[in-house]
């Protein structure tokens, strides 16, 4: 991963420029400091204010403390652990506490940012072919659309429909508390009374890294898109902001877009967009909800293909072909920001991650109906997603954020790998046994990816 700044800590001088005073004619210094007061330095989400860029000092206390470790799994390539890790740096202090730090590194948030994401991948493909169609259909030389063309994108508009489900079942296991989601259900109180604010600042501080989330992984582009859906998806539109920078569609591209499920009713009785996918399931997609669960062994290639996206872990994302934002991309080509350092892809053999652009396959209409007609859906193995739990270790570094940060503002000195390791050497007395020691260094061996030759 590439510094985004060249140097690894600010100047000790201090910065500025000097310029002349004509009123006490003498030359004047004028201070200023990296980012701060450009408008670019922060963003705003669902009204909470989220760090854009990072300065020098914070960058080195990111990489030195918080960046996943070289020994974990797939350590070179990016994965939504590694976006989360940057969200959770950039996001505001009020968020930094011990109960949404242990929240956000579940098993089930993972899964449920994972569905969010593909989900996303597919949804900015398609508002952008309706945004390209709308303008080929306005003008003097405008395009009438065919009967093959509307089909395609009602197939279309069934898939997207089949990824929003696959979001609400995790959804559904989110907000239901189960497993070791227990703790944080709002009524898990020995009387059983709900707690609503506690809930309530959970929930809206979710949705915000969410965002972020989905928003860093899909290369930072169509922000406003990505926001305007993910409070679509989690509240209504009822409670939608008017923003002018929010896209306006048509009723036919809302339908599009939406989906059959998508009913709008009064506030007092509206349910999120989430919950009407689940609620008014039909037969032929019951199958989804065991996509990831249990292994498909049937003929439905539709279901084939999504089981594969969803269980082929992000780091090999490129052995099936599929794109997935930044995930299962070397770390090589981008930055501290997982932004693409475009010098280092000219100059190196991760080229591919350029020329493979986002397209939508355009599906076989007859293939289709001969596939519904021969399906058979069976299921025999059950799956079990692997996760690398985090340390309790790393999620006390999380809770003291800011502790960290201020001490290394205030030039306190963070060791480096080496000059930890002479000290260790140098002061530690209690030395493990061989056998442990042997036992530690086989388990990083194995995490590690083969060097090629």
């Amino acid at each position: 991963m590439q510094r985004f700044h060249d140097e690894r800590s600010a100047p000790a001088y201090i910065s500025g420029n000097w310029k002349w005073n004509d009123n006490t004619e003498a030359l004047d210094f004028q201070v200023y400091t990296d980012l701060e007061e450009k408008p670019e330095r922060f963003i705003y989400t669902n009204g909470f204010q989220f760090i854009r860029t990072i300065t020098q000092d914070e960058e080195s206390v990111f990489r030195m403390m918080f960046l996943r470790s070289e020994t974990s799994f797939d350590a070179d390539t990016v994965i939504i652990e590694d976006v989360r890790n940057l969200v959770l740096f950039l996001m505001p202090k009020e968020f930094v506490t011990a109960s949404f730090i242990e929240f956000m590194h579940q098993p089930v948030v993972l899964n449920l940012l994972n569905g969010l994401v593909i989900y996303f991948e597919y949804f900015l493909r398609f508002v952008e072919l309706v945004l390209i169609q709308r303008d080929e259909s306005v003008g003097q030389n405008r395009k009438m659309q065919t009967m093959q063309s509307v089909k395609m994108k009602r197939i279309w508009s069934t898939y997207l429909s089949q990824h929003r489900l696959l979001v609400a079942r995790d959804y559904t296991e989110l907000i239901l508390g189960s497993g070791e989601l227990h703790k944080y259900h709002h009524l898990n109180h020995p009387l059983n009374i709900s707690a609503t604010a506690r809930d309530c600042t959970m929930y809206e501080q979710f949705l915000a890294v969410a965002t972020h989330i989905v928003w860093i992984t899909m290369h930072r582009r169509a922000y406003y898109v990505i926001e305007m859906e993910i409070n679509r998806l989690f509240r209504s539109e009822h409670f939608l902001k008017k923003r002018p920078e929010y896209p306006r569609f048509s009723p036919v591209e809302r339908s599009l877009l939406y989906g059959r499920n998508n009913k709008l009713v009064s506030y007092k009785w509206q349910t999120s967009p989430l919950m009407q996918e689940l609620q008014n399931i039909c037969q032929a997609d019951m199958p989804l909800l065991f996509i990831g669960r249990r292994k498909y062994i049937g003929t439905d290639a539709r279901i084939a293909e999504l089981e594969l996206e969803y269980i082929v872990p992000g780091a090999q994302l490129r052995l099936i072909d599929v794109q997935h934002g930044i995930l299962g991309h070397p770390k090589t080509a981008y930055d501290t920001l997982l932004r693409l350092n475009w010098s280092s892809v000219r100059h190196s053999t991760d080229a591919w991650i350029v020329s493979k652009q986002p397209y939508l396959r355009i599906p076989n209409i007859k293939k289709i109906k001969e596939l519904k007609s021969t399906e058979r859906l069976d299921y025999r193995y059950n799956i079990l997603m692997h996760y690398e739990p985090a340390p309790r270790e790393m999620l006390v570094k999380w809770m003291k954020r800011e502790e960290i940060i201020k001490n290394y503002m205030h030039y306190e000195k963070i060791e480096n790998a080496s000059d930890m390791c002479k000290k260790i050497s140098i002061s530690e007395k209690d030395w493990r046994a061989a056998h442990k020691v042997v036992s530690s260094y086989m388990g990083i061996i194995s995490k590690l990816r083969k060097s090629r030759k």
